[in-house]
């Protein structure tokens, strides 16, 4: 009934309690869930789950925000987006957040390695026909602006993709609907002052968005401050149903449909 469309199950937090997420999982009626992969080192555990349980998949790619890593080319992409049950490109992006605190002090100017790396994965997604899974936080104009350039917002061979965990107002919400892209809310939306991101999902059409769970992070109300997993994701379907007025088996259909017809490759 229910898809995770975005969660970290190879996570020290998750991977030694699968067993219990998993059937947690079942009990909530959360059928499906896609592992999202952040680094070439840890591809081969993310690959590993979708290879062991038939309702995992998984994605390959770089986060932006980390350093000192493999770089991904874009053949070293293609390689693993091949493999059976790799079903998308990503976590790929840009990541602008606290650059005093988190960044060394650095500028923007100075993380054009994180714009290189977004441009590859691009460039891979295009090539292999499959889409993007995105992150942009403090750093949308960049982002939106790199798919344009991309050919992103052309007709033709688009990789087209998600905005995940979405964060960013209104304004960005448009742009990424007018390229075509999905956009994915967590359980942010369930907080008390993100008022203004669930003005955001009153708006989002209901056939263009996907709910997730970016688990461990963001363990939506009623368990805010606790190690999120898969099975909490009804909460985000339930929290899209009370502001669009409509029913949550409504919502759950509607997402999990989302999930096929982006995710190509996945059954239900």
């Amino acid at each position: 009934m229910f898809t995770d469309s975005h969660c970290h199950l190879n996570f020290p937090e998750l991977a030694s309690q699968l067993p219990a997420i998993r059937e947690a999982m079942a009990a909530a009626q959360v059928t499906r869930a896609l592992c999202i992969c952040t680094t070439l080192e840890e591809f081969e555990g993310v690959h590993g789950l979708a290879l062991a349980y038939d309702n995992f998949w998984s994605t390959v790619g770089v986060h932006p925000d980390n350093e000192g890593i493999a770089e991904p080319t874009v053949q070293d992409l293609l390689d693993r987006a091949a493999l059976p049950r790799v079903v998308a490109i990503g976590e790929t992006g840009l990541d602008y957040y606290g650059m005093e605190d988190r960044k060394g002090g650095r500028s923007i100017a100075d993380l054009e390695w994180q714009r290189a790396r977004f441009r590859n994965h691009i460039r891979a997604a295009r090539h292999c026909g499959k889409p993007l899974v995105i992150h942009t936080r403090s750093a949308s104009d960049d982002t939106l602006a790199i798919l344009r350039e991309e050919g992103e917002d052309g007709p033709g061979n688009r990789a087209g993709g998600v905005f995940h965990c979405f964060t960013e107002s209104l304004l960005v919400a448009r742009a990424a609907l007018d390229l075509g892209y999905y956009i994915s809310f967590s359980g942010i939306i369930t907080f008390k002052s993100a008022q203004e991101l669930r003005d955001v999902v009153a708006l989002v059409p209901l056939d263009r968005m996907l709910i997730e769970t970016d688990s461990p992070y963001l363990a939506p109300v009623p368990y805010r401050g606790k190690t999120n997993n898969p099975s909490y994701v009804p909460h985000v379907a339930q929290q899209v149903a009370d502001i669009k007025g409509l029913s949550l088996q409504t919502v759950a259909q509607a997402t999990s449909r989302n999930f096929d017809d982006l995710f190509k490759g996945v059954t239900a």
